[in-house]
């Protein structure tokens, strides 16, 4: 039977707050000396009621600075806290070989934000773009037991060992893309996940490796479905 931590799974789980909780705005989150997660906190944050949070990945030699504009202005307008954990090395460990440091470090930094914010557990997303999209399909079907939404961007691989719970899942991709050409890639995940059982909406768009505002928008109401 394999190890279920090699196979991405996380040992989070929801709790009560215990520490006080961080002001708006960007926030390190004091964890790690290189390459610390950031969390996002939208201005008027209740940190006694439930909020949603997004957890969202950078790309392959990427950061949490360059890709916090994919969600903050909506964490800003809609009141959700935006978690940006950042991979210890150029990308993410299951893209190099396998999980290993960035899982035990996404874990500390889901741990140290709900110390501070009571989370919704039926609002929890992973998301990303590119490797980071990869890296959100991937972890969050292996941890769909406290993972209820994935937002995913321009992915280019599945890589799962076991999966928990059924996360929906919002897959989107460019049709003009040409570092992950689309035939080989959103069309056949979503369409392996469906035969799978999964809650799948897939959308397409005229466009390059690279995400759309309007339809990263889709992806939030997705998220947040019925709840506002």
């Amino acid at each position: 039977m394999i190890d279920p931590y090699l196979a991405g799974r996380l040992g989070f789980a929801h709790r009560l707050p215990t520490e006080a909780p961080l002001p708006p705005g960007r926030q390190p989150m004091g964890l790690f000396e290189e390459r610390d997660a950031i969390l996002y906190v939208p201005e008027g944050v209740d940190p006694r009621r439930p909020t949603p949070l997004a957890v969202l990945f950078h790309g392959g030699g990427g950061s949490a600075a360059k890709i916090l504009p994919m969600l903050e202005s909506h964490a800003s307008a809609r009141g959700f806290l935006l978690l940006a954990p950042q991979s210890l090395f150029p990308t993410w460990d299951i893209v190099i070989a396998g999980h290993g440091p960035d899982r035990q470090r996404l874990d500390l930094a889901l741990a140290a934000v709900s110390t501070r914010f009571l989370l919704d557990p039926a609002h929890l997303a992973f998301a990303g773009h590119s490797d980071g999209g990869s890296y959100a399909l991937s972890t969050g079907l292996a941890n769909g037991h406290v993972v209820t939404h994935l937002i995913v961007s321009s992915a280019g691989f599945l890589s799962v060992h076991s999966q928990e719970g059924a996360p929906r899942i919002f897959m989107s991709h460019g049709t003009q893309d040409e570092q992950i050409p689309v035939g080989r890639s959103g069309r056949v995940h979503s369409a392996g996940l469906r035969e799978a059982g999964y809650d799948v909406t897939y959308v397409e768009y005229d466009g390059p490796h690279a995400y759309q505002p309007p339809v990263i928008a889709k992806a939030v109401d997705f998220f947040l479905d019925a709840r506002e």
